[in-house]
């Protein structure tokens, strides 16, 4: 049994799958997470479902260059293969088209052909196909509310989970590979409210302007309205600068001189060092988590079986400790804390800023 803890690659052999609708979601949702293990030696690999065709240009220096009123399309590949270079993953696209935020009903308003009006078993034979080729230990996509209510979010949600599942059935669609079974799904957790409250409140203690004050009440709205578990927090704070160079990467859906890097929301990413996933599926045999604990897990791969037949064991992560202006050591881990009901966590709309 090898002892990965003494390699500079202790996840070398080990794979990880990331699902996301759009391209610039996989940087600015589990970005700091993906390109952490892809520097300590797993394979990391984003599948893209859509084209990102229908994002509007939030960038004021691009809104009139001749490629982002010509060919989008080709302009947000370009920006894809760039921010996975800078994250050093592998990335693949699904081939879907973007169907858009409609102002009403997605069933009704969406494009005709679109990814969000595809057949749910028809578009769930490519992520079965990438499941079997790639055959990742785990996975992550977004919750049944697609972390914020975009219909492609949505959908992502249902192909992937509907994949996962039809990945390891012997007999299932065998034109597509052997069967492969993914230990761990998890969702992503990154835009919690829980983490965003906390945030406020860390920032008001320290006489800090908080970008949130006026998001409170719909905050606390929807900490209410879904049991979130955030199972696992990752401390990677030390690649929250490459993540922030391949979300900027995207530029047609960033201004690098917007609110998202200056101000309020840049001292809150300083107050948060961790990314946060809540585990959906664990096939992994180990004894069932407790669901009432937060924080239970700092590695997406602990307890996975690894191609040789080994256990990934807990604590093989390393943590992260940033120093702060004041030179004051701050650790990412928390306790663990208890949900209850007045401490529930749930995922928040995705800032404007990063679709």
């Amino acid at each position: 049994m090898r002892d990965r803890s003494l390699s500079s690659q202790p996840y070398a052999g080990l794979r990880l799958l990331a699902v996301h609708a759009h391209p610039d979601d996989e940087a600015s949702k589990g970005a700091a997470t993906s390109a952490k293990y892809a520097a300590l030696g797993a394979r990391v690999m984003v599948l893209t479902m859509t084209g990102g065709e229908a994002g509007d240009i939030l960038n004021p220096a691009l809104e009139q260059t001749p490629a982002a009123v010509r060919d989008i399309a080709g302009l947000r590949r370009d920006e894809m293969a760039e921010a996975a270079r800078l994250l050093g993953i592998e990335h693949a696209w699904a081939g879907y088209v973007d169907s858009g935020l409609p102002d009403g009903d997605p069933d009704e308003l969406t494009p005709r052909g679109s990814f969000y009006r595809v057949p749910v078993e028809v578009s769930a034979r490519t992520v079965v196909s990438v499941l079997r080729r790639f055959r990742p230990h785990v996975m992550t996509t977004y919750d049944e509310r697609g972390g914020y209510p975009h219909p492609d979010h949505i959908r992502t949600h249902d192909v992937s989970m509907i994949a996962v599942e039809q990945a390891g059935m012997a007999g299932t669609n065998p034109e597509l590979g052997e069967p492969w079974t993914v230990q761990k799904v998890y969702y992503n957790q990154d835009l919690s409210a829980h983490k965003f409250l906390r945030i406020h409140e860390r920032m008001l203690e320290q006489g800090l302007e908080s970008p949130f004050e006026e998001q409170l009440e719909w905050l606390t709205q929807r900490d209410e309205e879904r049991h979130t578990w955030l199972t696992a927090r990752v401390p990677c704070s030390e690649y929250f600068e490459i993540r922030d160079r391949a979300l900027i990467a995207h530029a047609t859906q960033i201004d690098p001189q917007g609110g998202f890097f200056f101000g309020p929301r840049a001292e809150a990413r300083r107050l948060w060092k961790s990314e946060e996933f809540e585990l959906a599926v664990d096939h992994t045999g180990r004894e069932a988590l407790d669901r009432e604990q937060n924080f239970l897990e700092s590695d997406l791969f602990v307890g996975v079986t690894d191609d040789d037949g080994d256990a990934v064991p807990d604590g093989l992560m390393p943590e992260a400790v940033d120093t702060d202006a004041t030179g004051t050591e701050d650790a990412v881990t928390e306790d663990v804390v208890t949900v209850g009901a007045a401490s529930r966590e749930t995922p928040a709309e995705a800032p404007e800023e990063a679709r």
